[in-house]
C-alpha cells in the first residue's frame, strides 16, 4: 500500500501555498511601505514643534525681530530633519514659516512623490496602490505670542 497523498490531492498544496503568499506578501508590502511616509509624517511635526518651540526663546525687543523669529524656526526645524537621507530628496524649501499679528506659523510640505521614487508603489488588484499617499505630506505647528 502507498502512503502519501491521494493522486487528486498532488497539486493542492502548491495552490493553498500561493494563494497564502500572495495575502502574506501584500500585508508584508503595505506594512512596509507605509512605515516610511508615517516616520517622515511623525518627524515633520516633531520638527514644526520645534521650530516653533525654539523661536519662543527670542526677545520681542530685538531689532528685526520678525524676521529672526522666521528664520530661527526654519533653522531649528532643519536641524531636525537633518536624519533624512538624500535619495528622498528632501529641501530646505519645503520649510515655511510665517509671522503676522504675533502668530508665527511653520508648515513643512513634502511632495510623496519623492518617497514613490524610493519604494515603488505596488498595485494590488481589489486593493488597489501600496502606498496610497496624498499629494503632499503635510505638517504645521502654530504659536500666538
Amino acid at each position: 500500500m502507498k502512503s502519501g497523498l491521494p493522486r487528486k490531492q498532488k497539486g493542492a498544496a502548491a495552490i493553498e501555498f500561493a494563494l497564502v503568499f500572495v495575502i502574506f506578501f501584500a500585508v508584508f508590502y503595505g506594512m512596509l511601505s507605509y512605515s516610511l511616509p508615517l516616520l517622515l509624517m511623525q518627524s515633520f511635526h516633531q520638527a514644526a514643534a520645534e521650530g516653533v518651540r525654539r523661536s519662543v526663546s527670542l526677545d520681542p525687543g530685538t531689532a528685526g525681530y520678525s524676521a529672526l523669529v522666521v528664520q530661527r524656526a526654519k533653522d531649528a526645524a532643519q536641524a531636525q530633519l537633518n536624519w533624512i537621507p538624500g535619495s528622498l530628496k528632501f529641501l530646505p524649501g519645503y520649510i515655511t514659516a510665517t509671522y503676522t499679528n504675533n502668530l508665527l506659523t511653520v508648515k513643512i510640505t513634502y511632495p510623496s512623490a519623492n518617497i514613490k521614487a524610493v519604494l515603488p508603489a505596488l498595485v494590488l488588484p481589489g486593493v488597489g496602490t501600496v502606498p496610497n499617499l496624498p499629494t503632499n505630506l503635510t505638517a504645521t505647528s502654530s504659536l500666538q505670542f
